[in-house]
């Protein structure tokens, strides 16, 4: 007698064998162009590491300048699982929501400039030329902190990462980050003066010589000084321009980016106006960009002091429109309110 497999409630076979061709051609769509993607950028990686460790334990010169991309996997593979994650969340997220919900076209531009910013402080020829010169190393801090971590944050990075786990991750992470706990240190980490506090900390910290220095001489303590950088001013830029969902007053954003910016300003001040050089790394590494230590550290703090204080100056601008609207919106509504109170009286009067 045959034995027949067993099938489900409306009839379709179940078992091992239960996913037919067209399931197997889904999956397939769906796995193979990932992983030949992160095949593909690993070998990529591994194959132009190799040239990039040439220039190593010399000063890089003007002519292996455009040579000198860095492609670290240490760099290189948190970006593209970056970029990767947060294209799958949202092509998941519109999917499931529709185009354009849960992310705005806006928000997934900012997300893209964010990340290329990062490509642009980190892998490109302007990463190596920091270990040579100042003020491509405050060129480079500065696209860190004031322009790729206020452009992620405005991306919305939270609910696209979210949604390109497994739904049964999702779920632990949800359930997780509704523990009271986790809600009053994210309340406690993002807070205005928590996040200004935190900033402005580890900014003045790692430019004092000792550790900027040893920033400069050590791979690790440049990797940690970079990370903290970023992370202390995503909580930043988090606490000032997310305060509309955060409940938060726009007031208290406006002045902590006010703020930021001046004590930010006053660094920068401080290292341009100097009359020596504060910073023996550099010592004999300028000569051949000429330029003296002291005129590049001069040229570094320019950088922080004036253009690294744009993107503040418009953040605070921005932020302060966005506070006097709201409070004329509130008026309009109370004046509203105080001119129905009147009528309501009346006609209950003349019931």
């Amino acid at each position: 007698m045959t034995r027949r497999r067993p099938t489900g409630a409306r009839g379709r076979r179940t078992g091992p064998r239960a996913a037919g061709p067209g399931a197997r051609r889904t999956i397939a769509r769906r796995v193979i162009p990932h992983a030949t993607a992160i095949v593909g950028a690993t070998a990529l990686l591994l194959a132009c590491s190799a040239p990039a460790r040439a220039h190593e334990g010399r000063a890089l010169e003007p002519h292996d300048l455009l040579g000198a991309w860095t492609w670290d996997p240490a760099i290189v593979l948190p970006l593209l699982v970056t970029a990767l994650g947060y294209a799958a969340g949202v092509r998941r997220l519109w999917r499931h929501s529709g185009r354009w919900r849960g992310v705005r076209r806006g928000e997934a531009a900012a997300f893209a400039g964010g990340w290329l910013t990062l490509v642009v402080a980190l892998v490109s020829p302007l990463h190596a030329l920091a270990e040579t010169l100042f003020c491509a190393h405050m060129t480079q801090h500065t696209l860190l902190v004031s322009v790729a971590a206020p452009l992620l944050v405005l991306g919305r990075p939270l609910p696209p990462f979210l949604w390109a786990l497994p739904l049964a991750r999702r779920r632990w992470l949800g359930g997780w980050a509704r523990r009271r706990g986790a809600r009053a240190a994210w309340r406690g980490l993002t807070g205005v003066l928590p996040a200004f506090c935190i900033q402005a900390v580890v900014l003045w910290a790692w430019h004092a010589p000792a550790l900027y220095d040893a920033a400069v001489e050590s791979d690790v303590v440049h990797a940690l000084e970079h990370a903290t950088l970023l992370l202390s001013a995503l909580l930043f830029w988090w606490s000032v321009l997310q305060v509309r969902e955060r409940g938060f007053g726009r007031g208290a954003g406006v002045l902590s980016t006010f703020a930021t910016g001046v004590h930010a300003g006053a660094l920068g001040a401080l290292l341009a106006l100097a009359a020596r050089p504060l910073y023996p790394a550099y010592a004999a590494t300028t000569r051949a960009w000429g330029l003296t230590p002291l005129e590049d550290q001069q040229l570094a703090g320019f950088i922080m002091w004036m253009p690294g204080g744009v993107p503040y100056l418009v953040a605070a601008l921005a932020l302060l429109g966005s506070w006097m609207r709201a409070s004329e919106r509130r008026v309009a509504a109370w004046e509203r309110a105080a001119a129905a109170a009147p009528q309501a009286v009346e006609g209950g009067l003349d019931a």
